[in-house]
């Protein structure tokens, strides 16, 4: 079937193409012309759009490239009224609500922070990674160098926001207070991803200040939902550090290295 001249202006217009030289040249284009031009915008809309995913990625500073593709669900207790579908197709990203993925060390948490990243870039939606140590470093750098507004303001441009392995190293009380400003400007306007190994009640630790630790769960509850990762390290199942008295048995392995 022949392109319509109005299918050649929709096509013009989503390439941010001037509308009255489009007109023009389509109003006295022949049957193969104007399919010639759809052809040629088509694959210019596909081409940037490519570009725009792929530039999109390397924003988001992903340090691996995990899908959603036969990620196991099993041991991940989701909160009440939230579905597997609900958080694959991104739905708490308009919202700008937040996931708190609690559980052990290997037990998926990363992993699906990377993929639902991922996932997110691939749909157009700008994302950006940091594990909370690295963030707070360059939140210190930043605010030494005295560009931590840039920084800030570069923070809030994302949609999606994930702040992995919260609670494995220590925060002092202004490295929390650096954090929780970053946690405060996401507050109803991006969502956030944050996994930790620390269940909310030992935030108080990890920040060093039990009124920081409770103003930022405060922020983060409101609009937020509980991820509960049990079972074992998948690392650990899987490494190649067994020997004889440990092969098949991650658990005996998980007590040997515990006691080094």
């Amino acid at each position: 079937m022949t392109t319509t001249p109005d299918q050649i202006l929709t096509l013009g217009r989503s390439l941010k193409l001037t509308t009255r030289v489009l007109a023009d040249w389509v109003a006295g284009a022949t049957g193969e012309q104007l399919d010639a031009l759809a052809g040629l915008f088509t694959a210019e809309a596909a081409s940037r759009d490519a570009s725009h995913r792929a530039r999109l990625l390397k924003k988001a500073r992903l340090p691996q490239h995990k899908t959603l593709e036969g990620y196991s669900w099993a041991a991940i207790t989701l909160p009440a009224g939230m579905t597997r579908t609900q958080i694959t197709g991104l739905e708490f990203i308009e919202p700008a609500e937040d996931l708190i993925c609690i559980g052990d060390v290997g037990t998926g948490k990363t992993h699906l922070a990377l993929a639902l990243a991922r996932t997110a870039c691939l749909a157009g939606i700008e994302a950006r990674f940091y594990t909370v140590s690295s963030l707070v470093m360059a939140l210190r750098r930043a605010k030494t160098e005295d560009r931590l507004d840039r920084l800030l303001a570069e923070l809030a441009r994302p949609r999606l926001l994930i702040l992995d392995e919260l609670g494995y190293l220590p925060i002092d009380a202004d490295g929390g207070r650096l954090l929780f400003q970053v946690i405060a400007q996401a507050y109803e306007h991006q969502a956030l991803v944050i996994t930790t190994n620390q269940d909310l009640s030992a935030w108080g630790t990890i920040f060093g200040d039990d009124n920081l630790a409770a103003a930022i769960i405060d922020r983060l509850i409101h609009h937020g939902r509980l991820l509960r990762f049990t079972g074992s390290s998948y690392r650990l199942a899987h490494a190649l550090l067994h020997g004889d008295e440990t092969a098949g048995n991650p658990d005996k392995m998980a007590g040997i290295i515990a006691t080094k």
